[in-house]
C-alpha cells in the first residue's frame, strides 16, 4: 500500500481549469497536487476546438503551437441557410482561434508543472475525506493501490461527469434539457474556408447546431450538438450529422479520419461551488455557456480566481467556505450574469421553429451590431419581425 500523502492544495482533474487553478495555486507560494485519472492530459480530445483569444493573456496563457488557425470571425447558417457574418471580437466564446486541444491543455499542464506543481497520472479519486463536516482531502487510487490525499483546500476540476462535487455533498444533478449530445469528425478533403467557423441552427441539430471549425486548408472539424431531451441517443445525433454533411457537398466529398463523441452541459450554473475545504470548479460547476456550448475561456478565468483563492486559505491557515466565498462571489461576478441569460435564451431557442430562425438571421443581415449578445439580436429582431420577439420581452 502506497503511503498517504500531504499538500496544501489537491486539485483533482488536469484539464483546463484545474491546470489553471493548480498554477495559480503555486504562483502564490502554496504546495500543490494535480491528479488525473487518465495517463495522458488532454487525450482522448472531445471538444469542438474552437476558442475565443481575448481573454488569454488575463490568465497568463502566451499563444503557442496549440493553435491551428486564426479566424476573422464566425457565420451563422439559418434553415434556409442565409448567411449572417460576425467578426471575431463579437462571436462569443467559441471564435478566434482554431486549436488542437490536446495540446492546447498539456501546455496549461506544462505551465502548471513549470510554477512547481506535482502532477500525477492514471490517479483517480474515488472518494472525499471529511473531518468535523469540512473537506480535508480524498481518497486516490493510482495503479490499483489506494492511499489517501489529504489537503487544506481540495479543488474539483473533474469535468462535466463531475463526481467529485457530489460527494462533497454539493447538488449536481442536471437535467436532460440541460444536456447536449455531441459528435464530431475530423475531415479531410473538404472545401473549407480558414477565415471563419460556421454555424448552422435549425432541424438539423435539434436544440443545438451543426459546426464547421477549420483546421487547416482542406481539413476541417464536423461536429454536431443536439439536445439530448430531443432525441433517443448518440446514434440518432450520428445520422442527424451523417445527413447534413450528405446535403453538402463540400463535406459530402471529405474523408473522416477521426471521431470524438460526449455529453457537454447547457445547464444554468451551479447554485453553490463552495464548502468548507472544497472548491468545484469549470464543467463540474456547470461554467460551460448553455448557449454555446463552450466552457474553456470560462473554466481557465475562474481557475485563476479558484487557485489564488485557494492559496490564500492555505496562507491564513482558514479554509473555511467564509474564507473560500471569495472564490464563489469572484467568478460570479465575472460570469454568472452572461450564464444566467444565455441559459434562458437557449431554454426559449430550443423551441423555435426553422421558419423562425430564419427571420431572426434574415433580420440580423446588414445590420451592425456592436457587441453580439442576445439583448442586441432581438433588439435588431424586433425592429423587422416584432412578432418573433413576442416570447423574448424578459430580455428587451
Amino acid at each position: 500500500m502506497a503511503p498517504d500523502l500531504t499538500t496544501d492544495v489537491l486539485v483533482i482533474g488536469a484539464g483546463p481549469s484545474g491546470s489553471m487553478a493548480a498554477k495559480w495555486a503555486a504562483k502564490a507560494g502554496a504546495r500543490v497536487l494535480m491528479i488525473e485519472k487518465r495517463q495522458e492530459i488532454g487525450s482522448p480530445v472531445r471538444c469542438g476546438e474552437g476558442m475565443s483569444k481575448d481573454w488569454l493573456a488575463d490568465v497568463g496563457i502566451k499563444p503557442g503551437r496549440w493553435i491551428n488557425v486564426e479566424v476573422e470571425g464566425a457565420r451563422i447558417y439559418s434553415p434556409s441557410e442565409k448567411v449572417f457574418e460576425i467578426n471575431e471580437k463579437h462571436a462569443g466564446n467559441e471564435v478566434g482561434y482554431v486549436v488542437e486541444r490536446d495540446e492546447f491543455d498539456k501546455q496549461l499542464a506544462i505551465d502548471a508543472a513549470n510554477e512547481g506543481v506535482e502532477i500525477r497520472l492514471k490517479t483517480a479519486a474515488t472518494g472525499i475525506l471529511k473531518e468535523n463536516g469540512s473537506v480535508v482531502g480524498a481518497k486516490v487510487k493510482q495503479f490499483g493501490t489506494t492511499f489517501d490525499v489529504r489537503a487544506k483546500v481540495t479543488i474539483a476540476a473533474d469535468g462535466f461527469e463531475s463526481q467529485v462535487g457530489r460527494w462533497a455533498g454539493l447538488p449536481t444533478n442536471i437535467a436532460l434539457r440541460d444536456m447536449d449530445t455531441c459528435l464530431q469528425y475530423r475531415m479531410t478533403n473538404v472545401d473549407c474556408d480558414v477565415r471563419y467557423c460556421d454555424f448552422y441552427l435549425g432541424k438539423v441539430a435539434p436544440g443545438g447546431y451543426v459546426w464547421i471549425f477549420p483546421k487547416a486548408e482542406g481539413l476541417a472539424n464536423v461536429g454536431i450538438g443536439v439536445q439530448v431531451s430531443q432525441i433517443k441517443g448518440m446514434a440518432e445525433a450520428r445520422s442527424y450529422l451523417d445527413r447534413w454533411i450528405d446535403h453538402h457537398p463540400a463535406y459530402a466529398k471529405g474523408k473522416k479520419i477521426d471521431m470524438v463523441g460526449g455529453g457537454v452541459s447547457i445547464a444554468p450554473p451551479m447554485k453553490q461551488t463552495v464548502l468548507d475545504g472544497f472548491m468545484v470548479l469549470g464543467d463540474a460547476a456547470r461554467m460551460i455557456d448553455p448557449l454555446t456550448g463552450g466552457g474553456i475561456a470560462n473554466g481557465c478565468i475562474a481557475g485563476k480566481i479558484c487557485g489564488t483563492v485557494a492559496a490564500e486559505a492555505v496562507h491564513s491557515g482558514d479554509a473555511s467556505k467564509k474564507v473560500l466565498d471569495k472564490y464563489e462571489k469572484g467568478w460570479r461576478v465575472r460570469l454568472e450574469e452572461k450564464l444566467y441569460r444565455n441559459w434562458l435564451a437557449k431554454e426559449k431557442l430550443t423551441t423555435l421553429s426553422d421558419e423562425t430562425f430564419d427571420k431572426i438571421v434574415d433580420a440580423l443581415l446588414g445590420v451592425k451590431l456592436e457587441k453580439l449578445n442576445v439583448h442586441n439580436i432581438l433588439k435588431a429582431v424586433h425592429e423587422k419581425y416584432p412578432e418573433v420577439t413576442k416570447e423574448f420581452e424578459a430580455f428587451l
